[in-house]
């Protein structure tokens, strides 16, 4: 296993996406949260949804489908908004990451991960930290701070603070 997550819990949240098996660090997990309508944010990327609403903050969110370049489906009653802290300039940072449905909570020990193999793929081996082994099948162990780079994270950020911005603009003063 990789150097990267020497220092992490063993335990992942899975989901999917496209019908494969993909798994976050539960210490970069915040919450998950049902599908609920997106705000769109003007002049962002593809893959930036836009931001949500979360107990009174913007928090923006990324299409994971789109970000890693796989065919769009329609939203199902399994779709959901995974809530995460990622690291932006030595700050914590809130986004949300649209998938198509969690799957659950597992303990993965470190002896069951493999670093990634060098193949060619729709989701590049940057954002990989390595693959779960379970019985059956394998999990795609995505490094979350990898899938979102200092650019898309402060793009992102500058999102929710314009969409807060405009939502304070909007309110009546009481």
């Amino acid at each position: 296993m990789t150097e990267k997550g020497t220092n992490r819990s063993d335990t992942y949240l899975t989901f999917y996406l496209d019908q494969e098996l993909f798994g976050l660090n539960i210490d970069s997990v915040r919450e998950v949260l049902e599908y609920t309508a997106i705000t769109k944010v003007p002049r962002t990327a593809a893959y930036m949804r836009g931001v949500i609403n979360v107990r009174g903050h913007a928090v923006p969110v990324l299409d994971l489908r789109r970000k890693f370049g796989l065919e769009e489906v329609e939203q199902t009653v399994d779709t959901c908004i995974i809530i995460v802290e990622v690291d932006m300039d030595g700050e914590a940072s809130i986004m949300g990451a649209l998938v198509d449905g969690v799957q659950e909570v597992l303990d993965i020990p470190a002896e069951q991960i493999e670093d990634p193999p060098k193949l060619g793929n729709s989701i590049e081996m940057r954002f990989i930290q390595g693959l779960g082994k379970l019985e059956e099948q394998f999990v795609i162990l995505l490094d979350i701070q990898s899938v979102f780079s200092m650019e898309e994270l402060q793009q992102a950020g500058e999102a929710g603070r314009s969409a807060q911005q405009q939502t304070a603009e909007e309110s009546p003063a009481a």
